[in-house]
């Protein structure tokens, strides 16, 4: 008899009755309960473990972790499982300070200590890097490779949360990792010597820890709170973890703690007013959401009600409460959201009372801000962004720089602190009308907008003789556009610099200039949304001919 097969039907004998295989041949089956050692994490923060070569993913377990679970779902190549006790504990486990952490999806890291998820994240780039993007990451320190406790290893696992739930990415990358390395680089992060954006063509690409906070809580500028309904009437808060069911929250320690207070405020007087909630499956009731933004700088705040019809009853006193409660407040807007989407935003916005938009400044820098506007959550992570931006893209005052993706004109207006001459492109009309705006906010004439796609937009410009000493790229999740990075390589800037929100699309995109000619040099991730699994990265890249 294959002794294989003989220790796992000894094995399962021990389970509990009911318990079966729903794949034929597989280690474990639902409802099993194992004992994993947990050796990676993936991009959506689940620890990795394994029974006899099969995948299990765990939410909750960190790498080094010994955990017992219980198995939830298979499928032929992985399967998930739920933590059930901590038979060995890692060393960066601690207790979420947030007593909503289980419940909430919002954050998925608060269990690990800061240090560890900077290095986690430092660690998660460099795999998409030399998985996806098959570039070299140079070794510093001790170069030992092995799985990485403090960094998070990610076992082989860097794509799988990229690709969400859909499963047939899952298998590639579960496949692949059995295929290829089970262990990690060990990167210590420290004593590493910049060599600028002058190092040989062909030198490995140094990663840099990642920038982090020194207070690394209560940052963001902005709440999108959901709006439901209970017997006790209105309440908002977040949506349970792998749900729509809306759980009330007075608190989010990620939170700026004005934006707390003014949920707060709004939910009572919304209470006291007899405001009805949207019910998602009726389509019926009023307010679906309260988004509320933030100054950092100026203290000046803004109330959107995104609503479920034109009409707001008792509109006036609402506003009246508004003001009397909340001082800080100069623009309460309403968004007209009509939709079955779960879309937060409709098309029609007005100003219901006081001003069109808040202020903020980014540096020296002072930026309009819109109901609709996109604006970074962390203010105070945007400047160390942006400076390390302005720092790779080599600026000394005589370049012309073109900001590929431009959105309102913040790392436009930034550059343009330091260069000759800007120019922004943005697909989306508004957003051009309020980078103008805050262009002629700051006195800044050496910068033009132009609306469309970047691959339409630049090859026009190459036309009409405006050529381009760096191009900066600082696109959506999905990466640049192809056409785009075509339109790069033709271009032929000296320098490129990539701001990146997404490791695996980074990486594949890096790897389409490297083969045009362009050479990666170094990255620094940045943590702009400190105990999420989410990490920004900013990229110096040269022509290989510079």
């Amino acid at each position: 008899m294959n002794k294989k097969r003989s220790r796992r039907d000894s094995r399962r004998s021990s389970k509990p009755a009911g318990a079966s295989a729903a794949i034929a041949d597989l280690p474990v089956a639902k409802n099993d309960e194992v004992i994993l050692e947990i050796i990676g994490m993936t991009h959506d923060g689940e620890g990795v473990g394994r029974v006899e070569g099969f995948t299990l993913f765990v939410q909750g377990a960190l790498p080094g972790e010994k955990v017992r679970a219980k198995v939830l779902k298979t499928k032929k190549q992985y399967g998930y499982a739920k933590l059930l006790e901590l038979v060995e504990r890692s060393q960066h486990r601690i207790a979420p300070p947030c007593p909503i952490y289980d419940q909430c999806g919002g954050c998925q890291l608060q269990h690990m200590d800061y240090t560890a998820q900077l290095e986690w994240k430092r660690q998660l780039v460099i795999d998409n890097l030399e998985r996806i993007g098959k570039l070299r990451v140079v070794r510093e320190g001790s170069g030992v490779e092995g799985a990485s406790p403090a960094a998070g290893g990610m076992s082989g696992q860097a794509d799988a949360a990229s690709a969400g739930q859909n499963s047939s990415d899952r298998e590639a990358q579960v496949s692949a990792d059995k295929n290829n390395r089970t262990g990690l680089h060990q990167e210590p992060g420290d004593g590493i010597i910049s060599t600028g954006l002058h190092d040989e063509p062909g030198a490995d690409i140094i990663v840099r820890p990642t920038l982090g906070m020194n207070e690394p809580w209560r940052y963001r500028n902005k709440s999108q709170v959901p709006i439901g309904v209970t017997e006790g009437g209105l309440i908002g808060g977040f949506y349970a973890r792998g749900s729509h069911r809306i759980v009330d929250m007075e608190t989010c320690l990620i939170q700026h703690e004005q934006n707390d207070e003014v949920v707060r405020r709004v939910k009572a007087i919304g209470r006291r007013l007899g405001i009805t909630a949207y019910d998602e499956e009726s389509g019926q009731g009023l307010l679906r959401h309260v988004v509320v933004k933030i100054g950092f700088a100026t203290g000046e705040m803004m109330i959107v009600l995104v609503t479920n019809g034109e009409r707001i009853p008792r509109m006036n006193e609402w506003i009246t409460a508004i003001r009397e409660e909340l001082p800080a407040v100069v623009s309460v807007c309403q968004n007209i959201n009509t939709r079955k989407t779960n879309v937060i935003f409709g098309d029609v916005t007005r100003v219901l009372w006081g001003r069109e938009v808040i202020h903020d400044y980014i540096g020296d820098v002072k930026f309009a801000i819109s109901a609709r506007s996109f604006y970074q959550v962390n203010p105070a992570q945007t400047e160390v962004l942006y400076g390390k931006t302005v720092e790779y893209a080599g600026l000394t005052g005589e370049e012309t720089v073109i900001d590929a993706y431009c959105g309102i004109g913040t790392i436009s207006l930034f550059l343009a602190q330091h260069a000759k001459k800007v120019y922004g492109v943005e697909i989306v009309k508004e957003a051009i009308e309020d980078a103008r705006a805050n262009a002629e906010l700051n006195g800044m004439a050496h910068v033009e907008f132009e609306v469309g796609a970047s691959e339409d937009v630049i090859p026009r410009w190459k036309e009409q003789g405006i050529e381009a000493d760096v191009i900066v790229v600082d696109p959506p999740r999905k990466g640049c556009d192809p056409r785009l990075l075509e339109t790069i390589l033709q271009m032929k800037p000296e320098r490129v610099v990539y701001v990146s929100c997404n490791p695996s699309t980074l990486a594949r995109d890096l790897r389409v200039l490297e083969d045009g000619g362009y050479r990666t040099v170094e990255v620094t991730p940045v943590d702009m949304f400190p105990h999420t699994v989410h990490v920004e990265c900013v990229i110096g890249i040269c022509r290989d001919d510079t």
